[in-house]
């Protein structure tokens, strides 16, 4: 089996153009098959709040009511991923552009309310990867936007941690895949506060107790739940750092263990 490397990109990096810049010119020196999911969320708030659009968030989750849904469509599918398409064009690696809804990709159904109405947020329900991989295997590098559709003309915010890892465990009935979630830490932290005290090597038990005792809060739980999934669904490898990680052999970062 060939390898594919799947690089989720989020946080300070998509927003920061030196640090994307960086980050894109790492990613495109990766050999091989490889595929790209990004965030967006802080140039969403920002589109918002020049249209006058309130952003709505609980327990650091976004509200996606209808203006909401029409910022992130235009956000995600239009501004951050026509930039990052744009360049990895600059740097000669080949890319196009494409959301769920593209190719009938990735369905999803619009999430239930239980507690919370999140409003407009999918939750995946099958992931159709047949045209993708033809898209792969003609050395073309697909851009993925963190939005589905329900297969009746509604788009749909989804988090794009878990596009990547859906993806992940749906091609890798084809490839050898690497899953990296790349962001502005070096790692997942033992002290939130000491950049340098990576955690090497987690298993789920750890991750559990690192859970129950405040080591690990908020949204590295949804990232780690999402990479543990992948480990158990066929994905080889898990890792998430920083996009040092994409310079080499993968010793920077955390490396999710079964």
């Amino acid at each position: 089996m060939e390898r594919l490397t799947i690089v989720k990109v989020g946080g300070k990096v998509v927003e920061k153009p030196e640090l994307l810049q960086r980050l894109l010119a790492d990613f495109s020196r990766i050999s091989g098959n490889k595929l790209l999911v990004h965030g967006g969320g802080k140039s969403a708030t920002a589109m918002a709040e020049r249209l006058g659009i309130e952003t709505k968030m609980i327990n650091g989750r976004r509200i996606t009511d209808e203006a909401m849904l029409e910022v992130v469509i235009m956000v995600y599918a239009g501004l951050v991923n026509k930039k990052v398409v744009a360049g990895l064009q600059a740097l000669n690696c080949n890319a196009i552009g494409l959301t769920g809804a593209d190719m009938d990709l990735i369905r999803a159904k619009k999430r239930p309310v239980v507690d919370i109405d999140y409003g407009f947020a999918g939750d995946i329900i099958d992931v159709s990867t047949r045209e993708l991989e033809s898209i792969i295997d003609q050395g073309v590098v697909p851009v993925i936007a963190p939005l589905t559709h329900d297969g009746n003309g509604l788009m749909l915010n989804t988090n794009a941690d878990t596009i990547a890892s859906e993806l992940a465990i749906a091609l890798s009935r084809k490839y050898r895949v690497q899953l990296i979630f790349c962001f502005e830490k070096k790692g997942v932290l033992a002290d939130p506060e000491d950049d340098h005290s990576v955690i090497r090597e987690l298993d789920y038990q750890k991750f559990q107790e690192y859970k129950e005792t405040g080591v690990i809060t908020e949204g590295m739980i949804p990232k780690l739940d999402n990479g543990f999934s992948a480990m158990r669904n066929g994905v080889e490898s898990v890792v998430i750092s920083n996009p040092e990680a994409l310079g080499g052999d993968l010793k920077h970062g955390t490396r999710l263990m079964f």
